[in-house]
């Protein structure tokens, strides 16, 4: 359990490009050699994988859906991720994705289809004692929504826009909030 001003969060939500892996500026990771972990990612996930009982990627693909990439080459990725980490002594509990092109989708961030999808896998999830980190206004709307602790990682965003205002934490990257817990 990870406390933070003495409250207990037990879940984990991490977006995937630019908290786990350094994200392509107008273009996707297509495959693990376009799949690079942001320095300090997999001791991060060492750390918090003994702070929370499950860990849960949410993640937007719309490569996929634009047919830049396919299912099977982000199988492909995700294989890698998850045996990069297991070997670094980290655990993922599940991982969502939504490949739909259109913001209307339930599933795509910031809407909480993916939420829901986790909760029905891992039904003693509380929303309320989760926490969300992202690196995006998406990633955060999503958090909100579900009443989680946000986290804005990365440099996105000048430390002069409004994200900042609506965020709960910001650490540089997820190792370094690994470290404040």
């Amino acid at each position: 359990m990870a406390i933070i001003n003495n409250k207990t969060y037990d879940t984990l939500f991490l977006d995937r490009d630019g908290v786990i892996n350094v994200e392509r500026k107008n273009d996707y990771a297509k495959n693990i050699s376009e799949f690079l972990f942001i320095d300090g990612t997999l001791d991060a996930l060492s750390i918090l994988s003994s702070k929370f009982s499950n860990i849960i990627i949410v993640t937007n693909q719309r490569g996929v859906g634009r047919g830049i990439m396919s299912e099977s080459d982000l199988e492909s990725v995700h294989n890698y991720m998850l045996q990069q980490i297991e070997e670094h002594s980290g655990k993922i509990s599940g991982i969502y994705v939504c490949t739909d092109l259109y913001p209307i989708s339930i599933n795509r961030k910031p809407n909480i289809g993916m939420a829901f999808k986790a909760l029905e896998k891992f039904p003693q999830i509380d929303f309320t004692k989760s926490i969300m980190v992202g690196n995006s206004r998406s990633d955060i709307d999503f958090g909100q929504k579900l009443g989680m602790y946000t986290i804005l990682v990365g440099d996105k965003y000048p430390k002069s826009d409004a994200v900042f205002n609506n965020i709960n934490a910001y650490f540089p990257n997820l190792y370094q909030f690994s470290l404040s817990l």
